[in-house]
């Protein structure tokens, strides 16, 4: 059984060891792949796995022995699941591995917005704290989460371990409405809204999946249903803002600060109309991405493919 990854960096960069997927059958690991390095390494696969390279009707033309397309991710838009279906060619992905690690980074941005640690740790580097005349000093105010209201787009997994955060923050937490039963740990505790007015918030974090209905959700017109100072984050996904709307709010000041760990265009554009705001920071698609969640990812792949291999459904798409 031939085992092939296309693009292992992303997920390992080093510190990881594939040798559970070696178990399997032939590995072959690719840090990176062109399209065209991607049209010839899966011609002799059996099983190929990928993160971002697309698999779509004309790499599963080349890929005639193809049995078996893992996703090393949760999310699996570079997947052409019609056709994968069509050919019989089972498909999973990786649901929940990053979950803790994606709602600390929201915490990490909105803390940044509220406390000012890298900015007041350059200006103690710079010199400020040595030359001052008290035993402190200020740049900008610093604020107390507790009392301040978030509201979480997206109720799921991730959005749920955002509010769990936020309580233990003493906030009032705010949430899309949810396909699920609420657990009994956030019952009676979490405000259940509509839009537009679940813009009305000192945060507005979003969690949602990318979709033709979530497409530049927020954009010119949603960000006037704003709180004047609001503070935006997005670790989900780039294209669920408007680019140019966020930097002009920025700019004016209707948003406070923004936070953000995806773009949609990614890696950033050189010229990014947010890159070099002083109100927005930036971070590269990396809230996911932590060591336990990456150790996670791989054994869950592993799972995934064992389970095939035996005759077992776990985590299809297909």
């Amino acid at each position: 059984m031939k085992i092939v990854i296309l693009d292992a960096h992303s997920s390992n960069p080093g510190d990881l060891a594939w040798s559970r997927l070696a178990e399997l059958g032939e590995l072959e690991i690719y840090e990176r792949s062109t399209r065209a390095e991607v049209l010839e390494r899966v011609r002799d696969a059996e099983i190929v796995l990928t993160n971002k390279c697309r698999i779509d009707h004309e790499v599963l033309d080349a890929a005639e022995k193809l049995k078996y397309v893992g996703m090393l991710s949760t999310g699996f838009d570079v997947l052409d699941l019609p056709s994968i279906k069509e050919r019989g060619i089972a498909a999973t992905n990786i649901p929940a591995y990053s979950t803790r690690a994606v709602a600390q980074m929201t915490f990490a941005h909105i803390l940044e917005h509220f406390s000012r640690v890298c900015e007041y740790n350059a200006s103690v580097q710079a010199g400020d704290w040595a030359n001052a005349k008290d035993f402190t000093y200020y740049l900008k105010t610093t604020r107390d989460l507790a009392d301040k209201t978030i509201s979480i787009i997206g109720f799921g997994d991730i959005g749920r371990a955002v509010a769990r955060i936020a309580l233990a923050f003493g906030m009032k937490v705010r949430a899309t409405k949810s396909s699920r039963t609420l657990e009994s740990d956030l019952e009676g505790k979490v405000e259940v809204l509509n839009y537009p007015e679940i813009f009305k918030s000192d945060i507005v974090s979003l969690h949602c999946p990318l979709n033709e209905t979530s497409r530049n959700l927020i954009n010119e017109d949603s960000l006037k249903e704003f709180k004047d100072g609001a503070i935006l984050i997005n670790t989900a996904r780039g294209a669920l803002i408007d680019d140019n709307a966020v930097a002009e709010a920025l700019k004016s000041g209707k948003l406070a600060g923004c936070g953000l760990d995806v773009m949609t265009s990614e890696p950033i554009a050189e010229d990014s109309v947010l890159l070099g705001l002083e109100n927005c920071f930036i971070t590269p698609h990396i809230a996911w991405a932590s060591f336990e969640s990456r150790r996670r990812l791989i054994e869950l792949a592993h799972e995934n493919i064992q389970a095939f291999l035996t005759g077992k459904r776990l985590n299809r798409l297909d």
